[in-house]
């Protein structure tokens, strides 16, 4: 009786979590868990989680340092990605740590990390975990005296209007973002050779780093367009993550601010903090640039079954169907880059696969001369979708000893040279035997 108690209160502690959890049919199917460094938050930035929730995400708020807060439960985790406007923490309650945070995006989960001048080192280092560094100096805040968003008051220069977006579409959206964007806060820098990292919103040439409270006495470390202000990472295991340096971004203040650039007479009616954060962030929980791929098919030229072995020089057709996430259903994914390696140790054959603009994608070669154990390989890398990896293994055999040709075209000449030898030998024998 107790162990039927016992699995009667797993069940339902752990049935809600799993039926809101992420699947790869629908991918929008979330539960996020969101760490604040006071509840006024949820009001502050209202406007943002409504946004979220009215997608179709279930939000679960809690105070960063709440004893009782536990990303997993019986060895499964309770939610499916994590927001932290908990830029002060020093330490997280419960059993979440850096180490925590970090195997919860290592195990495919996404993640929504804002910062802000009053960053602890346990969000700076979540950051460079993640592939970012923040500026050293704990005072320094993004000061910009040639874009910043003009005020009734003059000011420090500290809230800038930034509009050097990323160009994709898949990220930001097919819209165009036209006003520009709201930013207040502390800047980073990203590894141009980390390729899994990407500004999505950079700051202008004139803008530094610095503390705007002393002068400067040396070159601030931090200047111009290597300046990040909002980043995006896409890690190998398609988890992505959102780094800003700005928790005001995402405040109702500024989506409701008017703006306007200095040095630009167009006074915009509201920021674009909304559309662009609203945007990144369904890109962020995989309301697009989700990628999946079914119908993996391989087989001869004129028949339809898959075989079991392939021998060499035969004609074969692959194909694959390949669609996009788009925040309610799959639509067919239509590009003209997709290719196929028939690889051993190295690709043999390598082809660009062709489409019928509805997501089914194809090929067909020839087997190459060379036997041993193949695979049909694809791997898709896009700039702002997740990758896609796949493989088949098959064997090629050389030709059956009953399956060469009786005489071969190339050998043609060598059967000449034989038979007018053989020929010449039995002329000259008649000649020479019966000569006088």
């Amino acid at each position: 009786m107790l162990k039927l108690l016992s699995v009667l209160t797993f069940l339902t502690l752990t049935l809600p979590f799993l039926t809101h959890s992420f699947s790869p049919d629908h991918p929008t199917d979330r539960r996020i868990l969101v760490l604040l460094d006071d509840l006024a938050l949820k009001s502050s930035h209202s406007l943002f989680f409504k946004s979220l929730q009215s997608r179709g995400f279930e939000l679960d708020f809690k105070l960063a340092d709440d004893p009782k807060i536990s990303l997993q439960r019986y060895g499964l985790y309770s939610y499916d990605a994590l927001i932290l406007f908990s830029p002060s923490v020093d330490r997280f309650g419960g059993s979440i740590d850096l180490a925590a945070i970090i195997d919860f995006v290592d195990s495919g989960h996404d993640l929504i990390i804002a910062a802000d001048t009053n960053a602890s080192d346990l969000i700076r280092q979540i950051a460079v975990e993640c592939g970012v560094d923040f500026d050293e100096d704990p005072a320094a805040v993004v000061i910009d005296h040639t874009s910043y968003a003009v005020s009734d008051t003059e000011g420090d220069h500290t809230v800038i209007a930034s509009d050097d977006f990323i160009k994709s579409d898949v990220i930001l959206g097919s819209k165009k973002i036209e006003a520009p964007v709201l930013f207040q806060g502390i800047g980073h820098t990203v590894n141009s050779e980390n390729s899994l990292v990407l500004k999505v919103l950079s700051a202008s040439p004139s803008a530094y780093s610095a503390n705007p409270k002393s002068k400067l006495s040396n070159p601030p470390p931090l200047t111009g367009s290597a300046i990040s202000l909002v980043s995006v990472v896409q890690a190998r295991n398609n988890a992505r993550v959102l780094i800003s340096g700005s928790l005001s971004l995402f405040s109702n203040r500024f989506f409701r601010s008017k703006v306007q650039k200095a040095g630009s007479p167009k006074k915009h009616e509201k920021s674009a903090n909304e559309q662009f954060l609203t945007e990144l962030s369904k890109w962020v929980f995989h309301e697009r640039g989700h990628l999946k791929a079914v119908n993996v098919r391989h087989h001869k030229v004129g028949e339809a079954d898959e075989p079991a072995i392939y021998r060499i020089n035969d004609d074969l057709e692959y194909s694959v169907e390949i669609y996009e996430w788009h925040g309610k259903s799959w639509e067919p994914y239509v590009a003209d880059d997709v290719q196929v390696q028939f690889y051993m140790m190295s690709p043999y054959v390598l082809k660009t696969l062709s489409t019928d603009q509805k997501g089914s994608y194809f090929t067909a070669f020839k087997v190459p001369d060379v036997y041993g154990v193949f695979q049909f390989k694809v791997e898709y890398q896009r700039l702002g979708y997740t990758s896609l990896s796949l493989s088949k293994q098959i064997p090629v055999r050389p030709f059956r000893h009953n399956e060469y040709e009786r005489f071969i075209p190339a050998a043609y000449p060598y059967y000449g040279a034989a038979f007018s030898m053989m020929a010449g030998f039995f002329i000259f024998t008649v000649v020479h035997l019966y000569s006088k």
